[in-house]
């Protein structure tokens, strides 16, 4: 499956927002948007005009795929999917992102980011329900538990991760780092994702 493999920061400078894809990275002194820094081929002196309404809308939506770490076919199809939800299009799309296990391992705190979330379950260390799970777009639902596997419990990264994490955890989800498991207490709810975007940007560019 096609993924990008260029430089990271380049997406946030593109993007003008933080979209923490290096993990503690994002939040150190080294990360490149704690400075002034332009989009990517901005020349220092060049006047950037007044956005036009699609290019709003384009930069919602490749800031929000950006963010989950997906290809543009990945992410059509899980707006289609939320389009056919009943509900609001919008909140849909972000719950349906939000339950993907790879969104879940990174928001309990297992891995440092969206990406490293994903290489460890496509490499088989999570099991779902104590049945092993190596699909990052596998979709939790309310009452499922997902667990580090018995295999993988030596592994330096999860040795690391048992002495707890820093991280602020979303209240849809119960985490014990000791046992290495969490729990989908309930499904997330639009006001528990920390996005500040306007989904219906995002819808209105896929309405044209």
């Amino acid at each position: 499956m096609a993924r990008y493999i260029g430089p990271v920061c380049r997406l946030c400078r593109t993007e003008q927002k933080k979209l923490f894809l290096k993990g503690d990275r994002c939040n150190s002194d080294k990360c490149p948007m704690n400075k002034k820094r332009l989009p990517p081929g901005k020349a220092p002196k060049a006047r950037m005009g007044k956005r036009s309404e699609y290019a709003t809308q384009l930069r919602e939506k490749q800031t929000l795929k950006r963010a989950y770490g997906l290809m543009e076919a990945q992410f059509r199809n899980a707006f289609e999917k939320a389009l056919a939800m009943p509900g609001k299009t919008g909140e849909n799309l972000f719950i349906l992102l939000e339950r993907r296990l790879d969104n879940v391992v990174y928001r309990a705190g297992l891995a440092a980011s969206r990406a490293q979330a994903r290489q460890l379950v496509n490499h088989g260390h999570f099991l779902v329900n104590d049945r092993k799970v190596d699909i990052p777009s596998y979709r939790v639902k309310q009452g499922d538990v997902v667990s580090v596997g018995a295999s993988s419990r030596d592994i330096n990264l999860f040795k690391m991760v048992r002495e707890g994490s820093a991280r602020i955890l979303p209240k849809w989800l119960t985490v014990n780092f000791d046992q290495l498991k969490v729990t989908v207490d309930s499904l997330p709810e639009r006001s528990d994702i920390d996005f500040a975007l306007q989904e219906n940007m995002i819808i209105e560019y896929y309405s044209r």
